[in-house]
Formats: C-alpha cells, structure tokens, sequence
C-alpha cells in the first residue's frame, strides 16, 4: 500500500464533472417522459427520443462514480482525524445543509409540484404551514407526497450515513485482509469483471423488491448498491497498484463503456434483454467509472484557479440547483417559447442562480455552514490537500 500523499486532483475535476452532469440531467428531467416535479410544456415524443438516450447514457454511473469517491475522501479524511472529531466534523458539514435545505431550499420545489399535479390554489403561506405540518394529503406522479421532504438533498443524507457507518466500523474494516484484497483487484480481469457481476446481481435480485425510494429507511436496493461503492472507494484509496491498473485499463473500459451502452440503448428501445439487463446496465455503469477513472488520473492530476474555486463552489451549486431549475421552469414554460430557447435558457438561468448564490453565500459567515462551507468568508482554499467532500 503506497502512502499515496500526493493531492488527488483528477478525483476534485471528476467529482465537479459529475456533480455538472447532475444538474443539467435534472435539467433533462423537465423534458423527459420520465415522473418528475414539474414538466415542460413544450416537449413531447421528439423530445422525448432525442433527449431520453443522452440522459441513460449518465444514468447508470453519474452518481456511483460520486459515491465512489466520496469513499476514497473518507478514506483520506480519516487516516488524518480521530474518529470522534471527524464524525462532528462530517455532521456539522452535512447536517445543517440537509435539515436548512428541508426547510428553506426544497420547499419551493414542492409548492409547484403540488400546484401543478393537484392544482393547489391556497398560496405560499398556507402551503408552507402545511409542509412544516407533516400535511400527508398531497399526491404527485401517483404517489402520496412526503413532508418536510430532502428531495435532492437525499445524497447528502446516505453520504452522511455511510460515513458515520464507516467511521463506527473503522476498527473492524482495517482488521479484513486488505493486501489480499486490493492484490485481486490489481488483477486486470478482476477489476473489470468482478464489481459489475457483484452489481448486476444485486439490481437483479434486489431492485424488483425494493425498487428505489431515496427514503432512507425502506430504500435497500440503492443501500447495497451505493455502500458497496462507497466502501470500495474507501478501500481502494491508498493502494497506488490498484490506481495504476485502473490507469492501464482506461482504453479497454472506453471501447467497453461505448459498446455496452449501445447494447444497452437498443435492450431499452426494444424492450429485450430479460435476465441480462440487470448485468448490461451493471457492465455499462463499471465500464464508465473505469473508465473516468483512469482517465482523469492520466490526465487531470493538476490543479487550477478553476479546479480551486469550483471544489468549494459545487456543494453549494448543488444545493441550490434542483430549487432553481423547478422554479425556473416553472415559470418559463408558460411563456410558451420554442423547446431550444426555452431549455437554452433553463440552462443558463440554473447556472446564473448557482454561481451567483454561491457567491452571497461565501461571503455572509452565517450562511456559509448550512451551504457546507467551511470557515470564515476570507478562508482561502488553496492549501488544501486532497480531494474534498460535500
């Protein structure tokens, strides 16, 4: 196991990429054919065949991939603290931000949710009296309406569990035979094939009974699948021969990642595939992450004013991109502009409220923290020493 000391840049850029990738596919959300918040008036079918496949093609591994890495940053992290102080510190990071965004960022995106699925006409104030008393008369998509509810903010929740599991279980997990372990994985064909069987059979055997609910309690086909990640993140941070297998595979896992994703396009297009499309979404997702991976640390091992500005800015983008994207898009599609100037415009309105908010916010102390930022306005943050988390 290498000490591996150095910053890992390429995790920061993959991270920001894939944190990018989330917020223009829920942009896609608003035109897909697929339950959502609210809905585009101007999409329908053509929309539908054009913009579906380029949202599948991140749906298997945008946020395994953030998972992933939030395990090697634990990993990180906690190599440095002792376990009671990073578990107050990752509480403080992640706990204000989910219970703030409960109360103030996620209720706008309910309010129309509810105006536009039920034709709910009260107004905000009576609404919100509502949602912060546990009102359970609301229905969207077929389904009774939760609140208060996270929403979005349901990564930030699992993340805040898993870690807190890991750090319970620290102990425990530095006891298994970790250098037998990460030797099979420095194996080529191991690397590949073993974590998407591992994953094809959990979607297969797990996902028709629990589905995926984002609730925490009942949501145990997306427990098993993002732990597992997670714990694999964490596992894998430190071993340097690991990282150099996954940098030499980087062109297999392209070639694979293109091929199976077509494979996988043309299973969903024909509704065929039967028993084998748990393991070809599992196969698409790894080939991708790999991938990634590999790629990014050949090539994105550096470190930038970009790199700097955006690891502290994407906690914050992403808190407040889901709220703004509804609203927006609430707004916008009954102005009944063409589908291209309408989603050309969601586009730059989401990314204006993100940058712009994140820029109140880094500079008022009292905000900083239920944003998950860290320390005093004037901190700089350009010694900081490895890959971050939210």
């Amino acid at each position: 196991m290498s000490d591996m000391s150095e910053r890992r840049y390429d995790l920061d850029w993959l991270r920001i990429g894939a944190f990018a990738l989330l917020i223009l596919y829920h942009i896609g959300m608003f035109y897909v054919s697929w339950p959502w918040h609210v809905k585009s008036s101007q999409t329908g079918p053509e929309v539908y065949e054009i913009v579906q496949p380029l949202m599948l093609l991140t749906n298997p591994w945008r946020l395994a991939l953030l998972f992933l890495i939030a395990g090697c940053a634990t990993r990180f992290m906690a190599d440095k603290l002792p376990r009671g102080k990073m578990a107050k510190a990752r509480s403080w990071r992640l706990l204000l931000p989910i219970v703030f965004g409960m109360l103030v960022i996620v209720p706008p995106q309910t309010y129309y949710e509810v105006v536009t699925h039920m034709g709910f006409d009260e107004g905000w104030v009576a609404f919100y009296m509502k949602y912060i008393g546990f009102h359970d008369g609301w229905r969207s998509n077929g389904a009774p309406l939760i609140v208060p509810t996270w929403n979005h903010l349901w990564f930030v929740v699992y993340l805040w569990v898993y870690t807190m599991l890991v750090l319970a279980l620290r102990p425990l997990l530095h006891r298994l035979p970790l250098q037998r372990i990460a030797a099979l994985f420095r194996q080529p064909l191991a690397l590949l094939v073993l974590p998407p069987v591992f994953v094809g059979l959990l979607r297969l055997l797990l996902k028709p009974i629990f589905g995926e609910t984002h609730a925490l309690l009942d949501d145990w086909y997306l427990h098993a699948l993002y732990l597992s990640l997670f714990l694999f993140g964490y596992g894998i941070a430190r071993y340097e021969g690991i990282w150099r297998s996954i940098e030499r595979l980087r062109w297999i896992a392209l070639v694979l990642a293109v091929l199976v994703y077509v494979v996988m396009i043309w299973a969903v297009v024909t509704n065929s595939g039967g028993g084998a499309r748990p393991f070809i979404w599992a196969l698409d997702q790894w080939a991708w992450i790999m991938m990634l991976l590999g790629f990014a640390r050949r090539l994105m091992n550096f470190d930038s004013p970009a790199r700097r500005y955006l690891t502290d800015a994407v906690f914050p983008f992403y808190i407040i991109h889901q709220t703004a994207i509804v609203v927006l898009g609430y707004h916008l599609t009954r102005l009944g502009l063409p589908v291209g100037a309408e989603a050309a415009i969601l586009v730059a309105g989401t990314a204006t409220a993100c940058v712009v908010g994140y820029e109140i916010v880094k500079r008022v102390g009292v905000l900083r923290p239920v944003f998950g930022l860290k320390g005093k306005p004037e901190t700089s943050d350009r010694t900081r020493a490895t890959v971050t988390i939210p």
